[in-house]
């Protein structure tokens, strides 16, 4: 009985909760500021007939095309998907970690399968919203394919409905494979983060500077993007779904063959950098994001504990 009231405490304690918040609005407001660098990267990604330029460049044609505002069009979707998925993300996160370390310092090992068990659960959780939010985030798009079939939802809900009414309820699960393999990109994002976060707290004794805190959480997201960057490509046409593809293939959309039959096509057709295209973009774009967002979620969590009157204690587990 005990050790059931101790585990609830700790999936359902105050503290995790302040993480989970504090990685959400983090998360929400540096999205928010590099939403434009995003756009790009997935239009790489999903028009292939589309040159590889860089990332000024794609910006330019995006606005001298479709209008000023088209670089934030999605915008709303994929910040309503990113705070849900960062809020389940950092809660899960931490409750494991506060069950299986319970007061014993954390190791990189420990990291690793905590971020990769809560990364399982969050894709399994968010899969649906991400795909809605990049069907509307393409939608109205100037795309260079022509094998692209054009969208046309009224919004988060409508797209939810249309996509069930005529793909059924699989299709809000398109993708899952490859989200389930990218675990590895938030955990080993995590896991490097917090080594290095252990590492510099080791060798300075004090709490770690803002610039600090902003270049161990850029390192932390250059590695991880760019090792599993092939993937999150396949992710993306798969989440779209909107290329026209004969049926008895699209049966096969989140499986490990259609993930190797995409990324041979692309290879065969762009060349073996042809599955990193718009990873300049990515890059530049979710190393300033992630960077910004450990920012504000360690100043968030910090203020709020020492609010609280908890500032020490839970600085240092924290």
């Amino acid at each position: 009985k005990q050790t059931t009231v101790t585990m609830a405490s700790e999936v359902f304690s105050y503290e995790s909760l302040v993480h989970a918040v504090a990685g959400a609005v983090g998360s929400v407001a540096s999205m928010t500021l590099f939403f434009p660098l995003d756009t790009t990267r997935l239009r790489l990604q999903v028009d292939e007939n589309r040159k590889a330029k860089s990332t000024l460049a794609i910006l330019k044609d995006i606005v001298r095309e479709e209008g000023l505002l088209a670089p934030y069009r999605g915008w709303f979707p994929v910040i309503c998907s990113l705070c849900c998925s960062n809020f389940v993300y950092f809660y899960c996160y931490h409750c494991l970690k506060a069950s299986l370390l319970k007061g014993r310092p954390s190791t990189s090992s420990t990291d690793l399968i905590t971020g990769i068990v809560a990364g399982v659960v969050n894709v399994l959780v968010t899969t649906p919203l991400w795909v809605v939010n990049t069907r509307l985030k393409l939608q109205g798009s100037k795309f260079r394919n022509t094998d692209i079939r054009p969208t046309n939802y009224s919004g988060i809900l409508d797209a939810f409905a249309q996509i069930i009414q005529k793909e059924g309820v699989g299709a809000l699960w398109n993708g899952t494979f490859p989200s389930l393999l990218l675990v590895l990109n938030p955990a080993i994002q995590f896991m490097i983060y917090e080594t290095l976060k252990r590492y510099l707290r080791r060798e300075v004794s004090r709490e770690l500077l803002s610039l600090e805190v902003f270049v161990i959480g850029a390192i932390a997201k250059a590695v991880s993007t760019t090792v599993t960057y092939p993937l999150q490509t396949v992710q993306s046409i798969l989440r779209f779904g909107q290329c026209r593809t004969p049926t008895e293939k699209s049966k096969l959309l989140s499986s490990l063959r259609t993930i190797k039959t995409l990324l041979v096509n692309k290879a065969r057709k762009h060349g073996i950098l042809g599955i990193f295209k718009g990873l300049e973009a990515k890059l530049l774009q979710t190393v300033l994001t992630a960077a910004l967002m450990f920012l504000l979620y360690e100043k968030i969590v910090s203020l709020t504990f020492r609010v609280m009157g908890l500032g020490n204690s839970h600085l240092k587990k924290h």
